[in-house]
């Protein structure tokens, strides 16, 4: 059954704000935890807009579930994952001006690197995934990176004007999540995702694990943290 990873990121956008202790991510995960998210993603970036090296440090001691580590490439990155050593770590695109990731790696252009990274974290024993856009190409290259899974990005569907435009990305990622698992790579997907655009996506079936966090964090400003992630976690469940 597929679970739901709670990206508390948005948590630490709103305290650093104010550059202050609250609201506190760490606590938002441990919420998440009790109230069904099977996994805590946190997005460690270069210029520490948001998720602080401390609070990884925290969520190392208090999560029991799993954390998900997205993270760039970089040898500053691979070394914190392999001395924090979180469950599993998804390897991301980064530019410091972008809001918000702004699409999948290019795994083609940069396969030597990935490779090296994608080992060293493997050798670490930690699980990686590479975050990729639904091209066929990009996951067959993903394929031969050593990674165990790939996290499809959704977000050109979550942007889809009309249902028509939905329906043409929901078929490119149906083919991605075929394609990916018949390599033997696991397939978890997130950006964008939301309460209604959920549920056609996992209807699909195929995705182990959503990432999602913006929609849920929202959600819990007006109706709290506890029921915006039970509501998400039962969308997903009865897909």
């Amino acid at each position: 059954m597929a679970k739901l990873g709670l990206n508390v990121d948005h948590v630490a956008t709103v305290r650093q704000a104010r550059r202050g202790a609250e609201p506190d991510p760490v606590t938002a995960a441990a919420i998440g935890e009790m109230a069904g998210a099977e996994g805590i993603t946190v997005h460690l970036r270069e210029d520490r807009r948001h998720i602080q090296d401390r609070d990884l440090e925290l969520l190392r001691s208090t999560v029991r579930t799993k954390i998900n580590l997205e993270m760039a490439a970089t040898q500053e990155m691979i070394r914190i994952a392999l001395r924090v050593k979180p469950e599993q770590v998804t390897l991301v695109p980064e530019k410091r001006q972008e809001l918000t990731t702004e699409g999948g790696l290019d795994v083609i252009l940069n396969a030597k690197g990935i490779a090296e990274a994608v080992k060293r974290l493997r050798d670490g024993g930690i699980v990686v995934s590479l975050f990729v856009d639904p091209n066929q190409e990009q996951i067959k290259a993903a394929s031969k990176s050593g990674t165990d899974y790939i996290e499809i990005h959704t977000g050109a569907y979550a942007e889809a004007r009309d249902w028509h435009s939905a329906k043409h990305e929901l078929e490119a990622i149906d083919t991605a999540i075929k394609l990916a698992r018949k390599v033997g790579l696991g397939v978890n997907a997130g950006h964008g995702l939301n309460y209604v655009n959920i549920k056609p996506l996992a209807a699909l079936g195929g995705i182990e694990e959503y990432n999602i966090g913006h929609s849920i964090i929202s959600r819990a400003v007006l109706v709290g943290l506890d029921r915006a992630v039970r509501d998400m976690v039962e969308l997903i469940k009865y897909a």
